[in-house]
């Protein structure tokens, strides 16, 4: 678990740097405005890219965490035991959307290298290492998954986020 964890941490990591790519990007985009010696061509696609990676890079440490959006409406109204099948109902069901989501990226990323796509703009960037973050991303989130679900299935209670508790409106 300890590895599983260093890995989640590490995209935690690698996604705030996308982010900080970003911000540089659209730093740099603003500044070739102004200065047109700066220009990068194809920094506003380069932003996009590098805000895609950040977001599926981290949604699987996001998960661990507990830090997903989760509607409990129904479920803390719930028996404990029709609770837990509920809870294992939805982690292989969200398992399997995200392995279909992981298996398209992976192929998405194969044929765009097999077929040599480039980007359409001025910096004809292969799209296939752009699209790496979006697969390395999608594989973790159901890894995630994945370990949450055996959690659920020996008993274990999922993460909740730190001094997490629901709002309560009187």
């Amino acid at each position: 678990m300890k590895a599983l964890n260093r890995l989640f941490d590490l995209a935690a990591w690698l996604a705030a740097g996308f982010l900080i790519g970003t911000l540089a990007m659209v730093l740099l985009g603003i500044a070739g405005r102004l200065w047109p010696a700066l220009a990068l061509p194809g920094s506003d696609a380069y932003a996009g890219y590098c805000m895609a990676a950040a977001a599926f890079l981290a949604l699987a440490p996001t998960l661990r965490r507990g830090e997903h959006i989760r509607v409990m409406l129904v479920l803390q109204r719930l028996p404990v035991p029709a609770r837990r099948a509920v809870e294992l109902a939805v982690h292989a069901v969200g398992l399997a959307l995200a392995g279909g989501l992981a298996w398209f990226s992976l192929r998405l990323v194969w044929q765009s290298h097999a077929f040599h796509d480039i980007s359409t703009g001025l910096d004809a960037t292969p799209l296939w290492i752009p699209q790496l973050g979006m697969a390395v991303g999608t594989l973790l989130l159901v890894l995630a998954l994945a370990v949450q679900f055996v959690e659920h299935l020996r008993g274990q209670p999922a993460p909740a986020a730190p001094g997490d508790e629901p709002a309560r409106i009187e």
